[in-house]
This record gives C-alpha cells, structure tokens and sequence, in this order.
C-alpha cells in the first residue's frame, strides 16, 4: 500500500480483507469441518498441505469464480495453478500480516487437459504453490453464463501436463481477472483436417459455444502437408461453424519455430512454409476474406525470436532440456500468451477491465 494513502483507508482494507477471510471459508455447502490456515483462519476441509496447499472439489463441470485470500502472519510468495497446470495467478508476494484477495473464473471440464487425453480428476484441483505459499481463505462459486475464450490448437496452445512443457494457452489464464474463462480445446499433434474429424475436438468444442464467445484457432504446425486449398477450407468450416453458434471466431497465425538462417533470421520451417503452401500467409488471406480478426502471432513471435538472437531465444524453447525448438517453456508460453492478449486488448476484443 502506497505510503500516501491516509491510515483509515489502509485500515478499513485490512478489516475488509480479514472479514473475507472467514466469509470466504466455505463452498457451496462444504462441510463444517475446516483446517485453520497460518493465520488461523478457516479452509475448506477440501484443502491439505502448506507447501503446496492442494484443494480439490467434486464439482460438476462448468465455470467456476475462486476467490483467494492470499497472505498471513509470515511473509509469503505465492501462486496458483488450476487443472492441468493451467497459471490461474502469477506469484504474488505479501508482507507479513498483510493479504492480497485475488479471484479468477476457472473453467471445468472432463478431461481436465488434452481432450484426447484421459488423464486427470472430475471436480476443481487448486494448487497454491510458490516460493512461501500463504492462503487464508478461500471461496468458490459456480459462474454462469460467464465469457468464454475458447482454444483450438496443438501442442503449442494445449494444457501441457508434464514439466517443463506449457503451451500458450495454459499460460492465458494468468492474465485475466474474473468475469472470463479460458476453455482449452488444444491436442497436441492436431491439424486442421484431424482437429475438425475427432469429435472431442471441434465438435466438442462446438457445444460449449455461447453467443458472444471468443473461439481462438492457431492450426498449422502439423498441416505440413496440407494444401492451401484444403488448409483454407478446414479454417472457413470452422469459422463458419462458429458464427453459426453466435461465437467470434479469430485466426490466430501459428507461433515460430526457433530455427535459423546464417544470418540470424529465421528459415522457412520456422515460418511454416511448406512444400505446399504459406500457413500464415494462407490464414492471413483468409481472414480477410471471411472478415475474421486475425492476431499475428506468427509475426510477433518472429520479431521476438530474430530481436533475442540464437543464443537468449533459447529460454523461449526446450531447447536446452532436449533440443525442443518447436515446443515452449513456461518462460516462453507465458510471453507467447501475453502477446496474443495484447493483441486481443488492443482489437477490443477482450474489454480492458477483464485483463489485469
């Protein structure tokens, strides 16, 4: 808190907060029975552990608000990943005897990550994890009727389970407050043709559309051989489906590889040029021709990468855990994904008020 804000509104926060912090100590009915946390506050008997606290609730899928009471006695750091490692919050420090309330709507669904892929739980799993994890209340509550940033991709959007994977769509969450959720279709290994042929993709992804839902399609790293006529018609299905459902469909040109030419630009397999077609340039065309917003990521990356040079982009990638130049780390998901918001922010569409 500023030095300058007069010490009965620094006061009245603090009451504030601690009142949450028994307010916000139940769920949906949860049972009396509560663990204290450091500050003696109540948690819900779905919560275990101090470092990581673990919380999980049998919960139905939908969108769901959580509200964290983040702080207590001793100073804390901490942060809170949702699901399948999606980043709810970004590590959050607290002074001793100080709170910071931070709410987020998480989006549920069965499996919890890769659709293709059964691995996971029903219900909500939070995790408050961080340098000196703190949480001394906390509430979750359904949300519906909530927006919805809907994910079609592949394994550079997906909700990676495994570390250090993390596609850019598992690191949007951390950059909107709630009131929005981020529901992520990404498979890994997905073309456009594949992603339109298995139902628990587009189709699933179809059904959960809502008037006014943003629908994201990045496709291409694995349309290696698809034509340009063919890559065109799958995106023009797709978008045309979305509209159908009353959802904004919005192209999204794939994320660089990290391969370079001599001279320290990026080759042609890093810009997704095949032996058959441009992808981005054919995606780029498209959108104009549908009249669908198109973020650049393709660009953007591009500039990052080529701007970083061979040796800092590495941190971008996996490429010192195994050579990976294609997939992404946390570092490198978190700034894709904040390039993509960004972008989003500035088209308007994603109000600034559901941005953080």
């Amino acid at each position: 808190m500023p030095s300058s804000v007069p010490r009965p509104r620094r006061a009245a926060r603090r009451t504030a907060l601690l009142s949450a912090a028994v307010g916000i100590a139940t769920l949906l009915g949860a049972p009396a029975q509560a663990r204290s946390s450091d500050r003696g506050h109540a948690l819900p008997s779905e919560c275990s552990g101090t470092s990581p606290v673990v919380c999980h609730f049998d919960v139905p899928p939908g969108n769901y608000t959580v509200s964290a009471l983040l702080g207590g006695g001793t100073p804390g750091s901490t942060s809170v990943l949702a699901e399948a490692r999606r980043t709810m919050l970004a590590e959050t420090p607290t002074e001793a005897g100080r709170h910071a309330l931070r709410t987020f709507t998480v989006n549920v669904r069965e499996p919890e990550g890769q659709p293709t892929d059964p691995t996971g739980t029903p219900g909500l799993d939070l995790r408050f994890e961080g340098a000196a994890p703190r949480l001394s209340g906390l509430d979750v509550t359904p949300a519906h009727r909530t927006p919805q940033i809907l994910l079609a991709g592949d394994s550079t959007v997906c909700d990676q389970w495994y570390v250090p994977y993390a596609g850019w769509g598992q690191e949007l969450t951390q950059f909107l407050r709630r009131g929005i959720s981020v529901a992520n279709y990404a498979d890994s290994g997905e073309s456009t043709q594949s992603f339109l042929d298995n139902p628990v993709l587009f189709d699933a992804l179809e059904a959960r559309i809502r008037r006014g839902d943003l629908v994201l399609i990045q496709l291409a790293h694995n349309d290696k051989t698809t034509t340009a006529t063919a890559y065109r018609a799958n995106l023009t299905a797709m978008a045309e489906r979305v509209t159908a459902k009353g959802g904004r469909p919005v192209f999204v040109t794939p994320i660089v590889r990290r391969r370079f030419n001599s001279d320290g630009t990026l080759n042609d397999v890093a810009l997704h040029v095949t032996g058959q077609a441009n992808l981005p340039v054919e995606m780029r065309s498209l959108a104009q021709e549908l009249d669908v917003p198109l973020v650049d990521l393709t660009a953007m990356s591009q500039e990052l990468v080529e701007r970083l040079g061979p040796l800092e982009s590495r941190d971008l990638y996996l490429t010192d855990v195994n050579g990976d130049n294609t997939h992404t780390s946390v570092h490198g998901a978190t700034r894709y994904a904040a390039l993509v918001l960004g972008d989003l922010k500035a088209q308007r569409l994603v109000p600034s008020r559901l941005i953080r």
